[in-house]
């Protein structure tokens, strides 16, 4: 949800229609007031502030934006006058994100939005185990060891990734078919005991890393 805070009525539509024909949902507001008080409800991905606004002006809304441990992690982009050389850079010494000159085409300011919630959203992190030579990534669902990409089944890939979250927990067949295979415990069934034989021999070297817990389960052998 982008916001924009602008009082000229006309304006404020336009910036609207740019960012809903563009794929975004906005929201339009006219001074500081209104906005606040619906900061109180939700907050936006991103704000599109104008300068030269009635009663509360678009710098002392930035500035009380960005003293409230709340609010100042909100992306905020200052609309300002031509020739307003002073607001502009006041702005972005008090935190705004980017800057806008009046009058400024629709386009640039969705083009400018988009970059900014680029650089502002935090880049997402690879999930992996690593440890010696053995490389899991669970969001690719890849496994290497010694290099070597070691291609997992779906079952396979969810014990080893059971295992590995908790090693040295000892899991019963019980908690591994109602974990893995989100059932109930197959009484005498050989799928557990076959998946994790191939599990170990995947794995080369570290499969022995998968130690049988007699009259239990099995578990991922704990560092020493």
């Amino acid at each position: 949800m982008i916001w924009c805070v602008e009082d000229d009525a006309s304006i404020r539509d336009i910036e609207i229609y740019a960012l809903t024909s563009t794929g975004f949902e906005a929201r339009g507001f006219s001074d500081g007031l209104q906005f606040f008080q619906a900061l109180k409800e939700e907050q936006p991905e991103l704000v599109v502030l104008d300068v030269m606004l009635p009663e509360m002006d678009g710098i002392e809304i930035l500035e009380k934006m960005k003293q409230s441990e709340e609010y100042k992690q909100i992306p905020v982009i200052m609309a300002t006058a031509k020739g307003q050389e002073y607001d502009k850079i006041k702005g972005l010494d008090m935190g705004a994100d980017d800057y806008l000159v009046k009058p400024f085409g629709m386009m640039e300011m969705v083009s400018r939005v988009k970059a900014v919630l680029r650089r502002c959203k935090p880049e997402k992190k690879s999930a992996v185990y690593e440890k010696e030579g053995l490389r899991v990534n669970y969001d690719e669902r890849t496994v290497f060891v010694d290099g070597a990409r070691v291609l997992l089944t779906y079952k396979e890939f969810e014990l080893l990734r059971l295992f590995l979250s908790h090693e040295g927990m000892a899991y019963t067949r019980e908690q591994l078919f109602s974990q893995v295979w989100d059932c109930d415990y197959m009484g005498d069934s050989r799928t557990l005991d076959m998946h994790i034989r191939t599990l170990r021999q995947k794995l080369g070297d570290y499969g022995r890393k998968i130690e049988t817990i007699r009259n239990i389960g099995y578990r991922w052998e704990a560092e020493r």
